[in-house]
């Protein structure tokens, strides 16, 4: 288009004057877009980040494992994305913050310093004795088999004796036959959309894997490992080999069932077995389970626990709390004859046992099922089922004495993990009890809620999202405006319409945070995690629901809202705040170091003097700066361009006003030739939204004056010559356009204000924003400020934020939906229509009272 412009200068379709004018408006364009797709950018990593900074801070609670792969990869990702951000931000400004790079580039060499100093927590050996597995060994032996190398070595409780073969092993074993290309050519290459092909594919995986050939150093390590453990065969004895993979057995991703676990195998077929459990990764069901939990395939390296066979009498599953939440207070045991197997396999209907947790333990209730038969270790290898007798089938499997010891062994594993327990056990002819599997109980209801039903009394609302969990009690406070913060007391719960950043300053006063809108993602949810303030987002009508000093407890876990202090329930959390199994491992300290390094935010507050790229101390510092810093930028960009009349296009329209359009890119329906466009051509969303709210009412024209009003306007026209009609330009009632589908900025001159408005506004939440500077007038000063004042105070009624500095006003509004922006720069447009020459009757109260309900009324209708 550049080209074709200048051609016809060249040709002479064009004088000389037009040909630059309409340069200039290309450049402006491509200027323009490159600044736009830098903010983009930079806004989809301030997106990423602020993700990444919430799995950090889930991986901190401790409730479930990780290992040096999950914070390498999540600390890589955050420095691209934080390094992302600064470039952009500079792209944006034309390097104005530079020292960002320096700042950056220093917590970026303290993080690397940390993973450079951590204690090595990989192993290249193949196997390791039970023994010396505990969860510092998570990385290479899996969380199942740490978990029960911690019990083992940290509880007098019986586990079986074993090894485990190490995800070292697995890494050898893909690499000694390249397999790991293989695998992953095949999964590339294969149609997956039918369940056929799926299936097909996994099966061809499997039979490559179990067909390969082992490498000799990992056939002798496990061999040697098992003739260490039979005591060089002077104890003829069978073992199981259990899967182990890393991630699985995990809270959120338990893996339950999906690979395999062989039993009662003897030395002959134990490297064989290996190589099948290595194969059930790639499974059918395993590998839609990890399709489905987008969990990557390279992230789950296989490891298998290799443990002394227990020839149960009995065995079974227990849950130390009911998932569902109808037992309260309650421990749940499955048992069956013979092997757990058949329990945990559903292949029979299991006795099912209540106990209570109180002291002492009690059964509650107590159901005998018909057990038809029992699963038992064959006298050679692998398992045979056995019928029962109609008179063993219908007897309890368990009696009270081996209930209550199952329960107290449950309690034991709950307190020493401080969460809810899965655990598989056996109980041995001579009468031991073996515990041969633990991992932590996924809840329908969360933490403690469970113990809510001892609570009499009945929650007032039930309702939003959790963002920061944990209980408070204080009087209620509504914030609607910034000037409310100055009021808020200590102690209060702050109750709002949308989770701004902006509120974060009332952390150390807030008790608890509700608010009608707001992403669990967002900063006010990390800061509010990080100060540990109990917090629900989206709750309908919350802003309503409440008055002010009215005092309530806010159950953030469980999204419920009690009126007045319910001793009971805050006494429940203080019990329910217990020690992670995962604090205090080497790796869990490192990711802790780091954590340092990225999640503190010390700029809250962009207005504070102190907001500055020298005071960036995190990576979150970094990120909340370059994410406003670059929402100035942008706004700036329409101020910072002067444009001709000859560089813009007329706007046809039914108004009595001169208003001039630039369409930067893609804000016309079609492309338009000569100086005039039309309203119907304009396809810019926040353009319309704009221009519905300036013509959504007639302006009845100004104001009636009284005397002082009118002689205001001529004194300040006489002494201030900028306001004198005669000393104003042609274009001074003229009113500026840059646009494009969804990016709007308007300069505007309606009377004897100065008015700009810049606006993004689309589909994607997290980008929108509208800001809006009103300055000026003909009145005086006194009169000018009070009307800043007035708009002020109406648009914080309609959630805008508002600064005020003399006769200026700053208003803005983001990261609302799109309906919602719409509405909002619509009240823009009206506001900019009907303000005109109010500055006039500022004195007079009754008048300003008149026009304060006439707005509100027509703008509440817009």
């Amino acid at each position: 288009m550049l080209f074709k412009r200048l051609k016809d200068f060249i040709s002479g379709n064009q004088t000389k004057a037009d040909a630059i004018e309409q340069l200039q408006v290309e450049q402006l364009r491509i200027l323009f877009k490159a600044r736009y797709h830098s903010f983009q950018l930079l806004l989809n990593a301030n997106n990423e980040v602020l993700i990444l900074m919430s799995e950090i801070e889930e991986a901190l609670t401790g409730k479930h494992p990780f290992n040096m792969s999950f914070i390498t990869a999540k600390c890589t990702k955050l420095l691209v994305n934080v390094f992302s951000m600064v470039k952009h931000i500079n792209e944006l400004s034309t390097d104005k913050y530079k020292t960002l790079y320096d700042i950056f580039s220093q917590i970026q060499e303290r993080i690397r310093q940390i993973l450079e100093n951590q204690q090595q927590t990989h192993s290249d050996k193949i196997v390791l004795p039970l023994s010396h597995v505990d969860m510092k060994t998570i990385d290479y032996v899996g969380p199942k088999m740490a978990r029960l190398g911690e019990i083992k070595k940290n509880t007098s409780l019986l586990v079986p004796e074993g090894f485990v073969i190490t995800s070292a092993a697995h890494t050898k074993f893909f690499a000694h036959n390249g397999l790991g290309e293989e695998v992953d050519r095949r999964i590339q290459a294969a149609e997956k959309d039918t369940v056929e092909a799926l299936y097909q594919l996994c099966s061809n995986i499997q039979q490559l894997i179990i067909n390969a050939e082992l490498p000799v150093q990992i056939q002798d390590d496990i061999l040697s490992a098992y003739d260490t453990l039979s005591q060089n065969g002077s104890k003829n004895f069978k073992i199981c080999l259990r899967s182990s993979a890393i991630g699985e057995d995990s809270l959120h991703a338990s893996f339950a069932g999906q690979y395999a676990t062989k039993l009662n195998i003897s030395r002959e077929h134990i490297l064989n077995t290996y190589k099948e459990i290595i194969a059930s990764k790639y499974n059918i069901t395993a590998m839609t389970y990890r399709i489905n939990k987008g969990i990557v395939d390279g992230d789950v390296l296989m490891c298998v626990g290799c443990m002394e066979i227990v020839e149960a009498s009995a065995g079974g599953v227990i849950y130390t709390a009911d998932p569902i939440g109808i037992w309260h207070n309650a421990i749940i045991i499955n048992a069956a004859w013979g092997l757990p197997k058949s329990v945990v396999d559903g292949t029979v209907e299991p006795d099912v046992f209540v106990l209570s947790k109180d002291t002492p333990i009690t059964i509650i209730e107590q159901k005998i099922n018909k057990k038809t038969a029992k699963i038992v270790c064959n006298t050679v290898e692998g398992l045979q089922q056995e019928r029962l007798t109609d008179d063993i089938a219908e007897y309890p499997s368990l009696n009270d004495n081996e209930l209550f010891e199952l329960a107290n062994i449950a309690l034991r594993l709950e307190n020493y993990y401080g969460t809810p327990q899965d655990i598989e056990w056996a109980i041995s002819s001579d009468k031991n009890i073996y515990v041969l599997q633990c991992r932590p109980l996924k809840l329908i209801s969360k933490d403690y809620s469970m113990n809510n039903l001892s609570i009499k009394k009945p929650p007032i609302i039930h309702g939003g999202v959790t963002a920061s969990t944990g209980v408070a009690y204080g009087m209620v406070f509504n914030v609607k405006r910034h000037s409310d913060m100055l009021l808020f007391p200590q102690g209060a719960v702050l109750i709002t319409r949308q989770a701004l950043p902006v509120w974060a300053t009332l952390m150390g006063q807030a008790s608890a945070i509700i608010t009608e809108e707001g992403s669990v993602l967002g900063h006010l949810a990390n800061v509010a995690r990080e100060f540990h303030v109990p917090t629900i987002f989206n709750l309908p009508k919350a802003t309503t629901l409440f008055s002010n000093g009215q005092v309530i407890t806010v159950d953030a876990t469980s999204c419920k809202i009690y009126d007045g202090k319910v001793d009971e329930l805050l006494n429940l959390n203080q019990k329910a705040e217990q020690e992670a199994f995962m604090k205090n491992t080497p790796v869990f300290n490192i990711l802790n170091s780091i954590a340092n390094e990225i999640l503190p935010l010390t700029l809250i507050n962009p207005s504070s003097s102190d907001f500055k790229q020298i005071n960036c101390k995190t990576l979150h510092d970094i990120t909340r700066y370059c994410h406003e810093k670059a929402v100035d930028e942008i706004f700036n960009f329409g101020k910072s361009h002067k444009f001709s009349e000859r560089s813009s296009k007329k706007l046809i329209c039914n108004s009595p006003l001169t208003w001039w359009v630039i369409n930067l890119d893609d804000g016309f329906k079609k492309d338009v030739e000569g100086k005039y466009v039309h309203i119907e051509n304009i396809i810019s969303v926040p353009f319309l939204a704009l221009w519905e709210g300036l013509n959504a009412f007639a302006w009845q024209g100004p104001p009636s004056l009284d005397a002082m009003g009118f002689l205001s306007i001529i004194f300040e026209s006489t002494y201030n010559p900028a306001l004198n009609p005669a000393n104003m330009d042609s274009k001074s009632n003229n009113n500026y356009f840059l646009l494009s589908k969804n990016f709007c900025s308007l300069s505007s001159r309606l009377g004897y204000h100065l008015s700009t408005v810049e606006a993004l506004a689309g589909e994607r939440t997290g980008e929108n924003y509208a800001n809006f500077l009103f300055k000026g007038g003909a009145a005086d000063y006194n009169r000018r400020t009070a009307r800043t004042l007035f708009l002020a105070e109406i648009l914080q009624d309609f959630g805008f934020k508002t600064q005020v500095k003399e006769d200026s006003l700053k208003a803005r509004v983001e990261k609302e939906e799109l309906p919602h922006m719409i509405k909002q720069l619509k009240l823009i447009g009206y506001l900019l229509m009907h303000s005109r020459q109010l500055d006039m009757i500022m004195n007079d109260k009754r008048s300003v009272e008149k026009y304060r309900a006439k707005f509100i009324k027509e703008m509440t209708s817009i």
